[in-house]
């Protein structure tokens, strides 16, 4: 006798969704089960938009954030941009982090990761040649760097430093110190060495 089990389509669906970042098995059977009793239209919806993102949305072709196939993002095709500040981030997900600050009227420029020996990743395997042609295109600019502080983020920040030293422009690394609202017990060591490194006059 075989024992009852969910029609192949479900099971199909149900590890699809485990694939997904965050979704176990228990979680992904939930989903697919709701889909199928509650949500079928929703279903439906959810399919036609991963299937619109997957096909119209790219890298852009200057920054490498999402951009709609064949355009630019809204950074790089906004004129009132400051092209004079170039942010540098590991991923295209770094990005919306700053753009949400607010503070900042720059534009970006995403490596596609990090400097990495262990992992099998070098400089050539990140997006650096065009980061060096955007930075010659405009003379006298400021790059931030705007990289993790991880042994890899860091490798990688003083490996663009010494490249871009060579150019005309001016070099900046995120400061990096205490959180708002933590105290100085929350902090670990190198947090705090930082922050002193940063200190301002009041």
């Amino acid at each position: 006798m075989k024992a009852q089990d969910y029609p192949q389509p479900v099971q199909e669906l149900i590890a699809r969704l485990k694939r997904m970042p965050g979704i176990g098995t228990r979680g992904a059977e939930r989903h697919a089960l709701w889909f199928l009793q509650h949500g079928r239209a929703d279903a439906r919806a959810l399919a036609a938009a991963l299937t619109a993102a997957a096909d119209e949305v790219t890298a852009c072709p200057r920054c490498g954030f999402f951009a709609a196939r064949g355009e630019l993002c809204t950074a790089c095709s906004d004129p009132a941009r400051d092209s004079t500040l170039l942010c540098v981030v590991e991923q295209p997900t770094d990005v919306l982090p700053i753009e949400r600050c607010g503070s900042f009227r720059g534009l970006y420029h995403c490596l596609g990761g990090k400097i990495s020996a262990l992992d099998n990743v070098m400089p050539e395997d990140l997006a650096i040649t065009q980061l060096v042609e955007r930075v010659r295109s405009v003379p006298g600019c400021e790059v931030i760097l705007a990289i993790g502080s991880d042994v890899e983020g860091e490798a990688t920040a003083l490996y663009l430093a010494e490249l871009l030293g060579a150019l005309d422009c001016r070099v900046t690394r995120l400061a990096q110190g205490m959180p708002a609202g933590a105290g100085l017990g929350q902090a670990d060591a190198v947090t705090l060495m930082r922050a002193l490194e940063g200190r301002k006059k009041m």
